[in-house]
């Protein structure tokens, strides 16, 4: 029994992280068909602000006062990428609608600019984030003298409880509020949200943005489980798209199912394989899957004319 919940928390922990990874993803890829391939920095950018905040309260704050520095840095992580992500849409991204290549080699540029950029500030060597105090230890469940039982670390517990506060914001967002009508009005048929006097290029503007900024809150969250480096975004940059496709390109459900289908094969199959095997089967499935259905787990019925 303890062997079993072991794996369902662990494939939790690791759904929780993809989804919060790909969250952001999910929403601009989906809004705007464009293939950010800097997703992972403003990943990467998130966790570095983190480690800034943390100096920050190193130095000029009272160490009493010294765990109150994760939060302030999930709001700084947010706005950092948000502020960036609007940029490079204004910049970049917002000539480039309709070219998926040449947004993919554009962003791809993009990620190696910043991660140079990191190196150059940063240096090379990965920085670390201490944890809040709060966060150190663990509960264990069902222990026995034979049995070390279910060992859930507060940091995961943490992490998933940061990525529910984040789904049902994101829910209020885009199903509750007169923003998110206009986001998937523009989404199901943009030429007749224009007529109607949406402005679609600050829709499209403050959606990237805010996916950004998720994915700034994935990196701050990111810190709590190992060192941050210049590339640590790369190493989830595949895992989100994959996510994003399994699950259905623009929808909020299917990102969650997508991440949690992915996240509990992986722990399951990991369970008796080792961590490069089951990621070789996982993308395998996912492969085979897409295969039958190449839309995904949800689609969304687009009103658009054809071109």
């Amino acid at each position: 029994m303890t062997s079993v919940l072991t794996v369902l928390f662990n494939g939790i922990s690791l759904s929780s992280i993809l989804l919060l990874a790909a969250l952001g993803l999910s929403i601009t890829f989906g809004l705007m068909r464009v293939i950010n391939m800097a997703h992972g920095e403003f990943i990467m950018l998130g966790a570095y602000t983190t480690y800034l905040v943390q100096n920050f309260f190193l130095k000029f704050v009272s160490k009493g006062a010294f765990d109150f520095y994760f939060p302030v840095a999930i709001v700084f992580s947010f706005a950092a990428a948000f502020g960036f992500g609007l940029l490079l849409e204004k910049i970049v991204i917002r000539r480039l609608y309709g070219r998926e290549t040449d947004s993919l080699l554009a962003t791809w540029g993009v990620s190696l600019v910043l991660q140079q950029l990191a190196r150059t500030i940063f240096g090379a060597p990965n920085v670390n984030v201490s944890a809040p105090s709060f966060l150190n230890g663990n509960i264990t469940l069902f222990a026995s003298a034979d049995d070390a039982g279910l060992v859930m670390t507060y940091k995961r517990l943490f992490i998933i409880g940061l990525v529910i506060v984040c789904m049902i914001l994101m829910y209020f967002l885009m199903y509750k509020s007169g923003y998110g009508k206009k986001v998937r009005a523009t989404m199901q048929n943009r030429p007749m949200a224009q007529c109607l006097g949406i402005r679609t290029n600050l829709i499209d503007s403050y959606t990237f943005a805010i996916g950004s900024g998720l994915a700034g809150v994935a990196g701050c969250a990111l810190c709590l489980l190992g060192s941050v480096g210049p590339t640590l975004g790369q190493n989830y940059i595949v895992d989100t798209f994959m996510v994003v496709v399994l699950g259905g390109v623009g929808r909020l459900a299917g990102t969650v199912a997508g991440a949690l289908l992915i996240g509990m094969s992986n722990s399951a199959i990991q369970a008796g394989t080792s961590a490069n095997i089951a990621k070789a089967l996982v993308l395998l499935l996912v492969i085979l899957f897409l295969q039958k259905k190449p839309q995904g787990l949800f689609v969304i019925h687009s009103r658009a004319l054809d071109e």
